[in-house]
């Protein structure tokens, strides 16, 4: 969860978003092909965007995708589920 500030009628309020984030893992079976055109496909990404995310799983183990609320998130999740992929919504 993040705290967001906002200001309101110049007093400072702090509101809790739920907003979650799609985590990609790194694994050995999927090619660096079939998980790009997966994140352009089932996350809207830019071929660019997704070049970067599949490079920085390969190297770093694992990436933040996209951010947004669970119910936003879980569709693609399913997908990546489905299509092989090892991803969480944290």
């Amino acid at each position: 969860m993040v705290k967001e500030k906002l200001s309101v009628t110049g007093k400072e309020k702090t509101q809790l978003t739920d907003t979650y984030e799609l985590v990609l893992y790194n694994d050995d079976f999927n090619t660096f092909e079939f998980v790009i055109n997966s994140l352009i496909e089932v996350c809207n990404l830019e071929a660019i965007q997704a070049e970067q995310i599949t490079l920085i799983v390969h190297y770093k183990g694992k990436c933040g995708v996209i951010s947004g609320t669970f119910s936003e998130l879980k569709p693609m999740y399913e997908e990546m589920i489905n299509r092989g992929l090892t991803v969480s919504i944290e």
